[in-house]
């Protein structure tokens, strides 16, 4: 037992010395707090690679065993979406050694916020944005209704694919992701997103119920988890005003 743990630690250094001399050639663009984004080129495609970095504050068996457990789970989410026609970034590979995955680069896509910054800098009526909301809901409605729970979503984990005027929305960064049938886990995946939403993009309060009922009409199992949104807030506003 102790000389399998030996071995496979052996082939988690090798892996992870030889990702990083792979990735000499990626470009850094991002490092967050469970980890660093390269942009680069993988078999002749444009590619991102997010590297998932140990904590040292860990004990090591501890990380390694969670570090794989989440990269399973946001592949798992990933492929989940995409067999239920949910855009998402296409895996190219995943390094379970090395904690690596290899996803498509959306190139020339841009973040909804960026989006919906840009139309409200340019003082256009917030009524332009219910298309883009009723496509929101309806992606949303989607992948609820196939259990995944996104965990982090905002408006900058969903892109928009060229030409904008058609709001071909692609989901990512299923980092936090679970499977999960609880209205309750999709009630606060609705409510991260209200919050990130009215906070990055004030004075959108409509925008956001055209998401809501886009989503309530095209989701088999949206009473419950619309019930449960409610229940949600009314405890974040009681933590609110106890302070």
């Amino acid at each position: 037992m102790a000389t399998d743990t030996l071995q496979q630690d052996d082939l988690g250094a090798l892996a992870k010395l030889r990702v990083k001399d792979f990735l000499q050639h990626f470009q850094m663009i991002k490092q967050g707090a469970e980890s660093k984004i390269y942009r680069g080129h993988f078999l002749g495609k444009p590619t991102i690679v997010k590297e998932r970095f140990p904590k040292s504050y860990r004990h090591s068996a501890l990380d390694k065993k969670l570090t794989h457990r989440r990269t399973v789970q946001e592949v798992r989410s990933i492929l989940r979406c995409r067999k239920a026609g949910i855009a998402t970034p296409v895996v190219y590979f995943v390094d379970y050694n090395a904690s690596c995955m290899y996803l498509e680069d959306l190139v020339g896509a841009i973040t909804v916020r960026d989006y919906v910054a840009s139309v409200q800098k340019s003082k256009q009526d917030t009524e332009q944005l219910f298309p883009l909301a009723e496509k929101i809901g309806l992606i949303l409605a989607r992948m609820h209704d196939e259990d995944v729970v996104h965990g982090d979503l905002t408006t900058s984990n969903m892109m928009i694919r060229q030409p904008e005027k058609q709001f071909s929305l692609v989901l990512i960064d299923f980092g936090l992701s679970f499977i999960s049938a609880l209205p309750e886990d999709k009630g606060v995946d609705l409510y991260v997103l209200e919050k990130a939403f009215l906070s990055s993009h004030p004075n959108t309060e409509s925008v956001f119920q055209v998401i809501l009922t886009s989503y309530s009409s095209a989701s088999k199992k949206s009473a419950p988890v619309i019930k449960k949104l409610d229940e949600v807030k009314q405890r974040g506003r009681k933590r609110s005003m106890v302070g």
